[in-house]
């Protein structure tokens, strides 16, 4: 199946503690159905100092459940399911269901 979240999509989370925010997809781990999204589900870690890094607590996004996610549709920012078709000229591209727009040029 292909992939209806990647890397660098703008992203709405729809569950969870941060529930209506938005975010830019940094990574996608497809074995563990998560992703990394800037700025949600931010997590204090405490850490050992040790040669190129100080110790402290540090605050870094931890994953979030891909079912949690939607596209954010390109038009105007609320959530979006994503569906695919095929173009003319024979890329199969990606497009917010609920506004017909593409997402992927």
């Amino acid at each position: 199946m292909a992939a209806k979240i990647k890397k660098g999509d703008k992203v709405v989370v729809l569950a969870g503690r941060d529930k209506g925010k938005n975010g830019e997809v940094l990574q996608v781990l497809p074995k563990d159905n998560r992703a990394l999204v800037r700025g949600v589900n931010v997590v204090k870690r405490h850490t050992r100092a040790s040669g190129q890094s100080e110790g402290g607590i540090i605050s870094k996004e931890a994953t979030i459940e891909l079912s949690n996610l939607a596209v954010a549709d390109p038009k105007d920012g609320k959530p979006t399911r994503v569906g695919f078709k095929v173009l003319d000229d024979g890329r199969k591209v990606r497009f917010a269901k609920r506004s017909g727009d593409l997402i992927d040029g």
